[in-house]
């Protein structure tokens, strides 16, 4: 069979215009983190007709990402998942071009960040994210995120808007990246575990004593294929978005899908989550004593 990219994305159109369809053929998105979120946003955006791809990733796949990660099969157990990533999107568009970074990639940051259309955050890593965000600011481009909550969330961080590490008040301002404590580490998961809970009700769809083992660093983190996945189509309708320079309401805050409800969860006002914080700081405190 003969691959034909007008074929391909036939389609999309209505969706896009023939025009917009171009410039998604012509993105470059750089991709850090092709697991859960990252591997979600990129099946999506491969089947969108992106042109370029640029993926980095430091592990392999193995049987616990199973349950979540899309390009995650039998198959691919053991091998390196930015690899296989880009094998199977190959599957999918032939046409694609597609480089592939492990452990080297901080290395090439300025140029992988500075080349990008794009740039999704797909990496649960602290310091990864940390040198993304720091780059993208220095360079000008805009990271796609999302919260470590049990809700799909998804925020869009532009260059002059407060990086996470300030917004959510991490310890590790002045910090070089590649020289992150485990304290600050922790401090900043919990900060980030604050915001979440003050924001959302995410709180009320987690197993609070497991949720307590993670942020105590007894236990890896929870996933679930429907919130991963979700959250990864997200950051692909931001990432479109800012492709096509369409006008979206997302911001560096965010905002949270509740499926449950259904609703759309976003921050609270400065005075809400000034009366709530004594009462989320004694409940996290509560939540890692459990975890213990």
């Amino acid at each position: 069979m003969t691959f034909n990219y007008a074929d391909f994305t036939t389609r999309n159109l209505g969706f896009v215009t023939p025009e917009e369809q171009e410039r998604l053929r012509e993105a470059t998105v750089f991709v850090c983190g092709t697991g859960g979120m990252g591997g979600a946003a990129i099946l999506a955006l491969v089947r969108a007709g992106i042109g370029r791809l640029m993926l980095a990733d430091i592990d392999e796949f193995e049987v616990s990402n199973l349950n979540r990660q899309v390009f995650c099969t039998l198959a691919s157990v053991g091998s390196h998942k930015a690899e296989a990533t880009s094998a199977a999107c190959l599957q999918i568009n032939p046409d694609i071009k597609i480089e592939v970074f492990r452990n080297e990639w901080p290395e090439h940051v300025d140029n992988l960040v500075g080349g990008s259309t794009v740039v999704i955050n797909g990496t649960d890593d602290l310091a990864a994210s940390l040198l993304l965000y720091r780059t993208a600011r220095t360079v000008g481009k805009a990271v796609i995120d999302a919260y470590a909550s049990p809700l799909p969330s998804v925020y869009v961080t532009r260059s002059n808007d407060p990086m996470p590490e300030e917004r959510l008040g991490y310890p590790t301002l002045g910090t070089p990246w590649d020289q992150i404590s485990e304290q600050q580490r922790a401090d900043s998961f919990l900060r980030e575990a604050e915001y979440v809970i003050l924001n959302s009700s995410s709180r009320h769809h987690v197993d609070l004593e497991l949720a307590g083992q993670v942020a105590a660093g007894t236990r890896s983190r929870m996933s679930f294929a429907p919130m991963v996945i979700s959250t990864g189509m997200l950051m692909a309708y931001e990432t479109i978005a800012l492709i096509l320079e369409r006008e979206s309401p997302t911001d560096a805050a965010g905002w949270f899908f509740n499926p449950y409800k259904p609703a759309i969860e976003k921050p609270r006002n400065r005075v809400a989550t000034a009366l709530m914080r004594p009462f989320v700081t004694r409940f996290l405190a509560k939540m890692m004593a459990s975890g213990t």
